[in-house]
């Protein structure tokens, strides 16, 4: 079995590690958001679900322009979500449950409220408070145009106009103006940013747009013209670490730099890059002298097939494997379709225009979606390395996808023009009791509504319920910890078409069935299934299990 102690410099490598969406997990002042407190107060259900380690995605000072990711202060906590003193609680009550702190990081972008960029604006062009973000004069005979093509990941121009003519550039949203990390300012910012969090006890940091904080400022800047503004599809068009934005070699400088700090502390603090970039440059940023970890988006979204999941399985191994590093695993975060729908859209889905019709084109049987999403999440886990799990799936939540157009706040529904719905439908706040104003999530209603069908997926509509969605995963867990050894799996020869069927070191056993009839189920104890095998000797349609 892993060793998980404290001071177990290798904790991570094959932990499972729960991401808490703050601002959804639990309410303690009753205002409708999520808390600090909250969370604090709800420690122990992480405890008994038996993961190793809670993300806490960002609570810092924010206007929630992007959902918490556009970043006034680095240092701080955000007002409503509490303050340093209920983080410290936090991080304090975690470790005593036995359970690591992972925060998360923004290092491409702050805040347009951000001090920094304040000063920026009224120090006006060439000033040294503008060096710090990336401000250049506009095209046309005017500078009436934006300086290059460059486009937003949200859709648009990724420039936006100062009151006195220059442009600075915003990646995402228009209220999160990307930092200049040439600024050596910038980065001794930083280095204190990881000391300030470090200090106060937390073990890790995921690092939010990992590829894209060194750019190509040299003038003239570049156009980008055809090869595309946003994803790995970009990345593609281009030779590696060319990009004028993204994922360009210097960034890896950055990370190497970090590493001193994250070593200097015992054991040393970890860090996993969220860096959307070709398979084999997503190794770079897991290299133990830069990151040591980094996620793993194909296993998100591969289709529900036996062939492209075995093809991504073994690529992923394969590819942490040739810097030293484990492999991650996820299927579902704060920013797409929750796994319980996902996974039952046939393939080639338009999800927004899924998102658009309510769920209900195509429309998706919940149970057959549930059953298909317990059989995903054991293969998961069975999987070597490192397994992230987003709040909410061990209750079995679907997607809601039906809030009214009123209720909306992801703030991509206005700025994609009422284009883009966005990602509200899998951050609707947790159920936790079956009755309640919002269903145990806070003393009043809640910032997003729930559902009715939340009553019977709560926490405690749940717990003790033979057969319950968060029994399976309880199980599962504690099951893990006591199997997991080595880092390798084999794949098992001749199995069927449609099954994936590898051995564990240790002697234990995944299959899983992906096709829609029966298989025969191989010899061995049952240690653990998805769903119930009421034939004896067969393996049911989208059902994972586990052999002794």
């Amino acid at each position: 079995m892993a060793d998980l102690s404290s001071r177990n410099p290798d904790w991570w490598r094959q932990a499972v590690v729960y991401q808490v969406y703050p601002r959804s997990f639990a309410d303690a002042d009753g205002d409708g958001l999520g808390d600090l407190r909250g969370v604090t107060q709800r420690l122990n259900h992480l405890a008994t679900l038996g993961v190793d380690a809670l993300w806490l995605s960002p609570f810092y000072p924010s206007e929630l322009a992007d959902g918490g990711y556009d970043v006034a202060d680095p240092r701080d906590v955000d007002p409503r979500l509490g303050t340093l003193d209920d983080f410290d609680a936090m991080a304090a009550e975690a470790h005593r449950l036995g359970l690591k702190v992972v925060v998360d990081i923004v290092p491409n972008h702050t805040s347009h409220q951000h001090p920094w960029f304040q000063e920026a604006l009224r120090a006006g062009p060439g000033s040294a408070a503008r060096d710090r973000y990336v401000f250049r004069p506009g095209r046309g005979s005017h500078g009436e145009l934006p300086p290059t093509d460059w486009q937003s990941v949200f859709g648009g121009s990724a420039w936006r106009r100062a009151p006195d003519g220059e442009w600075y550039l915003h990646l995402f949203a228009p209220e999160q103006p990307d930092l200049n990390w040439e600024n050596e300012e910038v980065r001794a910012d930083f280095r204190t940013t990881l000391r300030f969090w470090s200090d106060r006890g937390v073990d890790g940091f995921r690092v939010d747009v990992a590829h894209g904080l060194a750019k190509d400022l040299a003038e003239p800047l570049r156009d980008i013209g055809g090869i595309g503004a946003t994803g790995e599809e970009a990345l593609l068009r281009v030779a590696p670490g060319s990009h004028p934005y993204w994922d360009r070699d210097e960034v890896h400088e950055i990370y190497r730099d970090w590493r001193k700090i994250f070593d200097a502390y015992t054991p040393p603090r970890t860090a996993v890059a969220e860096a959307w970039v070709p398979d084999a440059r997503r190794a770079l940023y897991a290299r133990p002298d830069e990151l040591g970890q980094a996620f793993n988006f194909e296993y998100l979204q591969a289709p529900w097939d036996a062939d492209e999941l075995r093809q991504v399985i073994t690529g992923s191994l394969a590819t942490a494997r040739t810097v030293g590093a484990s492999a991650t695993w996820v299927l579902s975060n704060h920013d797409v379709v929750r796994h319980a729908s996902r996974l039952l859209l046939p393939p080639g889905t338009d999800e927004n225009a899924w998102l658009l019709a309510g769920g209900r084109a195509p429309a998706v049987d919940p149970e057959a979606g549930l059953r298909r999403a317990r059989a995903a999440t054991l293969l998961m886990l069975a999987l070597p390395g490192s397994a992230y799990v987003y709040q909410g799936e061990e209750l079995g939540l679907p997607e809601v996808a039906d809030l009214p157009i009123q209720v909306l706040q992801d703030p991509i529904w206005e700025q994609t023009g009422h284009v883009r719905k966005g990602r509200d439908g899998c951050r609707v706040p947790l159920p936790w009791t079956p009755d309640g104003p919002s269903y145990g999530f806070g003393p009043g209603a809640a910032w997003l509504p729930q559902p009715e069908s939340f009553a019977s997926r709560a926490v405690a509509a749940q717990a003790g319920a033979e057969g319950s969605t968060l029994e399976f995963y309880r199980t599962a867990l504690r099951l893990r910890r006591k199997l997991l050894e080595g880092e390798t799996l084999t794949w098992t020869p001749g199995a069927p078409a449609g099954v994936l069927d590898f051995a564990r070191t240790g002697t234990w056993r995944c299959v899983t069935n992906l096709t829609e009839r029966p298989v025969a189920l191989p010899p061995g104890e049952v240690l653990l299934a998805s769903t119930p095998l009421a034939e004896a000797g067969s393996l049911p349609p989208d059902t994972t299990v586990w052999l002794g």
